[in-house]
């Protein structure tokens, strides 16, 4: 064989087992370059420190009004959101100084040892009057923190005697909570809302529209605000799961006391029975794939 020809035949070796590697541990949108044209080594890219993907979000409804979501897809596997409502309103600062607890950090703890993804819908309240807790909360990747508006009043009445926004601007409401985050040093949000007490009509989600959100709801009601029976409250979440359920819950202990006495029962038999816990955004993102 000629010098030519060696060397033709031994750049198309190379091609070849260049061109084998791409298909094997690769991330499926590289391309090499012919070996005679640029012999510069590949970037390597590390999965540890590449941007994490947005959170993902509805497509607008109807109208361009905000989209409403309540679970994800039912033949997606056996996956389950527990979502968490870190209530308080704007009067009830005066009872949390007077030592009335609106946070519950044990059920914080519980669901990092047990190693359990959740959402938390935080109000601004909630958040200027534990700062400490909302960044910690932030900050941590098994956790994701979205907007229940500042002072939790209701977006539409009548809604379970909640006092209503009428009268001021339920967009600036949003805003203001995410000032608090911001404020409070919260890291991360996601673009989620869950409106108080789940009330919604045409005008409140006309109103939110212009913030890109997703507002979510729930298919399984978890009967844990006010309880004061954990089974009752787990037995509850137990028969209302299936695949891609979104469960509410309270992060309150003043108006959730048994809550974490709940999830005690929930995590492990979920798990017994096949379930993986995820949080909202990975459900929206079932939901969008």
């Amino acid at each position: 064989m000629t010098g030519p020809a060696r060397k033709s035949a031994a750049l198309a070796v190379l091609g070849a087992l260049l061109g084998s590697l791409t298909g094997c541990g690769g991330d499926g949108d590289s391309t090499v370059a012919p070996a005679a044209v640029d012999r510069s080594p590949a970037p390597v890219r590390s999965p540890s420190h590449a941007a994490p993907a947005p959170p993902p979000t509805l497509a607008p409804g109807p109208g361009a009004l905000t989209p409403v979501f309540s679970h994800g897809p039912r033949t997606g596997g056996k996956v389950v959101a527990l979502t968490f409502d870190a209530d308080m309103t704007a009067a009830e600062g005066a009872r949390a100084a007077a030592g009335e607890p609106f946070d519950h950090p044990a059920l914080i703890a519980l669901l990092r040892d047990r190693k359990v993804p959740a959402t938390v819908f935080m109000t601004g309240r909630w958040a200027e009057e534990y700062p400490d807790q909302a960044r910690s909360i932030g900050a941590d990747p098994l956790f994701e923190v979205a907007n229940h508006s500042y002072s939790h009043d209701a977006f539409v009445s009548p809604c379970y005697g909640l006092p209503t926004v009428a009268g001021r601007d339920m967009r600036a409401d949003v805003a203001r909570a995410a000032a608090a985050f911001r404020k409070a040093g919260v890291r991360r949000t996601v673009p989620y809302f869950r409106f108080p007490g789940g009330c919604y009509d045409g005008a409140s989600l006309h109103a939110l529209a212009p913030e890109r959100m997703t507002a979510v709801q729930w298919d399984v009601v978890s009967g844990d605000a006010f309880a004061t029976d954990a089974d009752a409250v787990a037995a509850q979440v137990l028969a209302g799961v299936r695949p891609g359920s979104l469960v509410v819950m309270h992060c309150t202990r003043s108006a959730a006391p048994v809550t974490a006495d709940a999830v005690r029962q929930i995590v492990p038999e979920l798990r017994r029975r096949g379930y993986r816990f995820v949080k909202v955004s990975d459900l929206i993102r079932a939901t969008t794939a």
